[in-house]
């Protein structure tokens, strides 16, 4: 595993929906929380797009629903975990 890349999508993470590091964890899904809404969800898709340097396809902005399922999204545009 890539642990500068996961810990880079962590804190991509973190930033883009400004979540306290300290209640993030990685069962966190798409709203669930108050700050993962349909405003922040793109704020994250942004973020990712710029910290990666890949374009993500509106289909898999749509089944981006969780933390975890990032990691497989991500992966299909090259971003090693």
């Amino acid at each position: 595993m890539n642990n500068e890349n996961k810990k880079k999508y962590q804190d991509t993470f973190i930033k883009s929906l400004s979540i306290d590091g300290k209640k993030f964890n990685e069962k966190i899904k798409y709203n669930e929380i108050s700050e993962w809404d349909s405003i922040g969800h793109m704020t994250l898709m942004s973020e990712l797009e710029g910290a990666f340097n890949i374009t993500i396809d509106t289909d898999d902005i749509v089944d981006f629903s969780s933390f975890n399922k990032g990691f497989e999204i991500l992966e299909k545009y090259g971003v090693k975990f």
